[in-house]
């Protein structure tokens, strides 16, 4: 499996980009105090579906051991960062912050990108957070370069949040992305010789996705549904994603941001 996408395949995922943000869109339009999570999922699928393209988190396993992921969506609420499943019951409530997380399969190939959105009136606190985590992802999107190195990307997330004192979850990052939903390479949100600074080529495509904590913590938990991956000091989380295709030509957005 080739990390570069050629010309003709960056052409295709920016066609699902663009359906994969029609989907986004709609989602975003209909939280409001009261509707149900898994009616937000019928949206994204819907739209999904009705474009041409293929929901990609839905039965998603990463080893043919795992249990399947179950909806289209991850719904990821208050102090869930990521991974919450969207296919539950729970009903959004005035203050609440929710995470969507959307990812699909449009002819052969694979976009992901993500917001984290207010539900009615919610804290300055939230606002900020949401405000940070966007800002962060957009750092590492101005960072990305050919000839440059993913720890040019983890540089720039990293410098743009540590004035504001929030945590950064260590335990998950971004990712190369395209031919298969998690691709190599891995794309920390912070720098650290764990992982490999890989050089930056023509025709990489990332999905870059900052993982925020308000409580200035970066440890988290995976909670009782075995999916949803928790903030451990309880603090509000905050994720942002898009996908990029890396060229020549410079940067490109593939997954237009909604809001």
């Amino acid at each position: 499996m080739s990390l570069i996408k050629t010309s003709d395949e960056i052409s295709k995922m920016r066609q699902g980009g663009q359906l994969l943000s029609k989907a986004l869109k709609a989602v975003v339009d209909a939280v409001v105090p009261g509707v149900r999570l898994f009616e937000l999922d019928a949206i994204a699928e819907r739209v999904i579906r009705e474009g041409g393209g293929e929901p990609s988190f839905k039965e998603y396993k990463s080893s043919k051991d795992d249990k399947p992921f179950p909806s289209t969506l991850c719904l990821s609420v208050n102090e869930e960062v990521v991974h919450g499943c969207g296919n539950r019951d729970y009903v959004l409530k005035d203050g609440d912050i929710v995470g969507i997380d959307v990812g699909c399969w449009y002819q052969g190939l694979c976009t992901d990108m993500a917001v984290t959105v207010p539900v009615g009136k919610v804290s300055p606190s939230a606002i900020k957070l949401m405000e940070i985590t966007k800002g962060a992802l957009f750092a590492g999107v101005r960072a990305a370069r050919v000839g440059g190195s993913i720890k040019d990307i983890s540089s720039a997330i990293e410098n743009f949040v540590k004035p504001h004192g929030y945590g950064i979850v260590r335990a998950l990052v971004g990712h190369g992305v395209g031919h298969a939903v998690h691709e190599e390479p891995h794309v920390p949100n912070f720098v650290s010789a764990q992982y490999p600074d890989v050089k930056i080529v023509d025709g990489m495509c990332l999905a870059l996705e900052p993982m925020l904590g308000l409580g200035g913590s970066f440890e988290v938990e995976t909670g009782k549904d075995n999916w949803s991956i928790i903030m451990k000091d309880k603090s509000l989380g905050s994720h942002f994603e898009v996908t990029i295709a890396v060229t020549k030509n410079g940067v490109e957005v593939l997954t237009p941001m909604p809001v």
